[in-house]
This record gives structure tokens, sequence and C-alpha cells, in this order.
């Protein structure tokens, strides 16, 4: 088997090529022509893959990729993945984020639409819930350009899969957190901001709405769930969610916690960290996948804190 993975250089990217290579695929990645190019998410794997230069805005370069390498499989996990950045830059936000998927799926539509397809859905589209918890057939309402890009994104593959046939498939994930998550995602921000307070580097963290509540999982349960999507004999939507959820504030605490420390000392709250538009509560449904993918999530809230607590610590040791 073959897969194509775009946004491989990512969180989700990393963890779901460890997962094909596991299962013998044949790995590619798609990546942008960059001058400073950032493999670090996948340097221990990198002999092991083939990486393809293509970009989201360019049709063609996707479109000659699929030719080339005739792919079984097509994960799109490339976006502009930070909220907060959607809406300084909507419109860069929209053309990855909506475009981009039209992009792709139109690729495999021309080239061999037997090619199975996942697109990387959002618990974002929900944004101002419509009803607790949301499944896969809540109302969506989102509340950033990221989401309204996502939904986008989410009704254009449900749009080809009705359209043309394609093994079109949307994971609608919920937060899903790692070591390997960007430093300037909360969850990262926090664990990396308690450690370096440990260590006497900082003695305060800004955040933002410690009251916000997300439903928190780990990026490598999350992955497999992406490929099981694609082993079904017919393609849906999933909601992929732990189906618990915690505060800001509880997983500050945590991290915090976790270094014997007390947050409430060194955390502070800046206005600047507030969205524009903010989504309150978030919780999933992942009923639906457990049944029928026969997904569960293994790492529970407790141990992923406490494992990108330690991930940090260990770095931030070994940095001096």
């Amino acid at each position: 088997m073959r897969a194509l993975i775009t946004g491989i250089t990512g969180q989700d990217g990393s963890y779901l090529a460890e997962l094909l290579l596991e299962k013998g695929y044949d790995v590619l990645g798609m990546v942008r022509r960059s001058s400073t190019e950032s493999f670090e998410r996948i340097d221990h794997i990198k002999d092991r893959i083939t990486l393809v230069q293509a970009d989201l805005l360019d049709q063609l370069s996707i479109v000659n990729i699929i030719e080339e390498h005739r792919p079984e499989e097509v994960y799109n996990l490339a976006a502009q993945s930070f909220v907060p950045t959607s809406w300084t830059q909507p419109v860069l936000t929209g053309v990855y984020n909506a475009l981009g998927v039209a992009k792709v799926l139109e690729a495999i539509r021309l080239v061999d639409k037997k090619i199975k397809f996942y697109q990387a859905s959002s618990s974002e589209m929900f944004g101002k819930v419509q009803q607790v918890p949301q499944t896969e057939k809540t109302p969506f309402y989102p509340r950033s350009p990221y989401g309204v890009a996502k939904v986008y994104g989410h009704w254009i593959t449900v749009n080809y899969r009705e359209s043309y046939g394609i093994h079109g498939n949307s994971g609608i994930l919920f937060n899903h957190e790692s070591p390997r998550r960007g430093l300037e995602f909360v969850t990262r921000k926090i664990t990396d901001g308690a450690v370096r307070i440990k260590l006497g580097r900082a003695d305060k963290l800004a955040l933002g709405n410690l009251d916000a509540k997300r439903d928190w999982g780990y990026a490598g349960d999350y992955v497999r769930a992406m490929w099981l999507m694609l082993q079904q004999d017919k393609p849906g939507d999933y909601v992929i969610a732990s189906g618990r959820d915690h505060s800001v504030r509880q997983f500050v605490e945590a991290a915090f916690g976790h270094l014997d420390l007390d947050y409430k000392k060194y955390v502070v709250t800046d206005p600047r960290f507030v969205r524009p538009a903010e989504v309150d509560t978030l919780l999933g449904d992942p009923s639906f996948a457990k049944m029928k993918l026969g997904w569960e999530p293994t790492v529970s809230f407790e141990q992923l804190v406490q494992m990108m607590v330690d991930k940090d610590l260990e770095r931030l040791s070994t940095a001096g």
C-alpha cells in the first residue's frame, strides 16, 4: 500500500507516518518548498519516507504527484492550523483550509476516483455548540475564520463523495495534543511555561480564557482513527474524541501540579489571548466511531498532561 500525507511535518502527520510505516506502507509526504525547511518531527523516520514537493495553492502540482506516484490513500492534514492566526490572516486560512481541500479532491477525481481520501475536519466547526455533547449530526456554528474554512472543507468532501463516488471521509477530530504540539498552542504553552518556571527560567505564564472547556486526547490515538476510516468498505464522517471535557484551568492545574507547583502563584490572564468570538465548550461523543471503527483512546487526560510535561522537562533540562 502507498499513502500520500499532506502536512507530514506537522504533529498529526508525523504520528500518522509512523503508524503507516509500522503497517508496511510506502509513505509519501507532501512538503512545500521553503527557504527555512523544518523536519524536526520526522527526522527520525526521514530516511524511510519519500518527500515530494507540492503546494495546496498549486492545483497542477498536486495532480502531478498523484499521477506520478499513484497512492491508494491520501490523507489531507495540511492546513493553516492555528485558530488565532485565522483572525489576522482569514483569506489565507480560507485558501488553504477550504479551497486546498477542493484542489486535492479535484486531483483525485481527475487521476483516479478509486483513491481513498481522508479530510482533517475539526471540532471548531461546532463553535457555538447547538447541543452537548456534539455528534456527527450536530449542526455547525463556527466562531472563527478557521472554523468557517473547515466547514467548507468538510462539506466539499461530502459533496465529492456523493457526486463522484469518491471514498471521501471526514474525521471531526476534537483537540488532540502531544509533546510534538507547536509551542504556540495553549496546551504546549502551558507545559513549556510550567517547566521553565520550575527550572527558574521564567516567573510568570500569561494565558487567555482559563474557563474555556475542551475535549482533549492524544494525537497518537487519533491518527489511528484516521487510518481505520480508510479501511472501511463505505466512507463516512466520524467524531473522534475522548468523551470528557476539561477547562484550560484544569489543564494548567494538572501540569503545574505534576511539577509540585501552585499555578495560582504564576499564571496571569492576558486579554490579548482572548478570542474575538470565544468557543466556550467542546465535548465530543465518539460512540459512532467506537461502534463502527472499533476505535477507543488509550491515553487519558491525566496521562497526556504528564507525558507533555515530562518531555518538556527532558528537553529543557538537556538544553542547559
